[in-house]
C-alpha cells in the first residue's frame, strides 16, 4: 500500500508540472531557454562539471519559477482584496525569480563566453 501511494505522488507531481506548462507562460519561456541552452551546450562541448552547474542551475530556475506561482495562486485563493501583504508577497516571489534568472545569466555567460571567444 505504501508503495501504491510512493509511485502516486510522482504522478501528481507531474500533473503539477503539466498544469504549470499549460498554464504560466513564465514557466513556459524557461523550458524554452533551457531547450535552447542545452543544445548550445552540446555544440560547445561543455565538460562535465559545466554540465553539473548547467544543470542545476537549469532544474533550479524551473523549480523557482513554479514556486512562484504556486505562491501567486495560494494568495489568489487566500485573498481576493489588494491587501498589501499580499502584494509583497507576490513581488518577493517574484524578485525570487529575478535574482536566481540574473545569477544564472551570469554563470550562463562565464561557462560559454570563454569558449565561444
Amino acid at each position: 500500500m505504501k508503495a501504491r501511494r510512493f509511485f502516486r505522488s510522482f504522478q501528481f507531481a507531474a500533473q503539477g508540472i503539466g498544469t504549470a506548462l499549460k498554464r504560466e507562460q513564465n514557466i513556459r519561456f524557461h523550458f524554452l531557454a533551457a531547450i535552447v541552452v542545452v543544445f548550445t551546450g552540446i555544440l560547445t562541448g561543455l565538460s562535465y562539471m559545466e554540465w553539473l552547474v548547467v544543470i542545476l542551475l537549469i532544474g533550479g530556475m524551473i523549480a523557482l519559477e513554479m514556486i512562484n506561482s504556486a505562491i501567486e495562486r495560494v494568495v489568489d485563493l487566500a485573498t481576493v482584496e489588494l491587501h498589501p501583504l499580499a502584494k509583497q508577497s507576490k513581488d518577493m516571489a517574484a524578485g525570487a525569480v529575478l535574482v536566481f534568472a540574473s545569477a544564472s545569466a551570469i554563470i550562463g555567460l562565464l561557462i560559454f563566453l570563454p569558449k565561444w571567444l
